[in-house]
């Protein structure tokens, strides 16, 4: 498998976004989905990672600059197909270090309170994220557990 600073313009990464938006919805009430689109994932500020598994997606993450050293992970997805073989923290760990490499002295993550969300937190935690106050732009929120770790 191979990790490619995506360009978010491949049918197989559009399509996997959509799923993951629609996922998020149906989970979430509306005002608490933080899950970016597509356009909003092309902002500067943004490096978006998929990982591949020779030619099919099998998931993606992004990584955010809040500032200088403070960095945010978004859109963490696996493909359906590839769920529960540890992709989830193959990708963690690929954010963690690309954040790292850019200076990062801090990472931090908004995911979800409901029982869905339950083993993204279980790996969070697992990855030494602690839950942290909101940061950013962030408003508390009960539908929503902010997470952080130094770097």
């Amino acid at each position: 498998m191979k990790f490619i600073l995506d360009d978010l313009t491949g049918d197989a990464i559009v399509q996997l976004l959509q799923q993951h938006l629609e996922e998020m919805y149906s989970t979430s009430p509306s005002e608490s989905v933080h899950a970016l689109d597509l356009s909003a994932l092309k902002q500067p500020c943004i490096r978006f990672w998929s990982l591949w598994d020779n030619e099919q997606l099998a998931g993606c993450g992004a990584l955010k600059r809040l500032s200088h050293n403070h960095f945010e992970i978004k859109s963490m997805r696996i493909a359906q197909s590839y769920r529960q073989q540890g992709l989830g923290a193959k990708i963690l760990y690929h954010l963690v270090a690309d954040a790292s490499q850019q200076g990062g002295k801090q990472i931090s993550l908004e995911t979800g309170t409901m029982a869905f969300f339950a083993p993204a937190r279980n790996l969070y935690s697992k990855s030494g994220f602690h839950i942290c106050p909101p940061f950013a732009d962030y408003q508390p929120d009960p539908n929503s557990i902010f997470m952080t770790k130094q770097l």
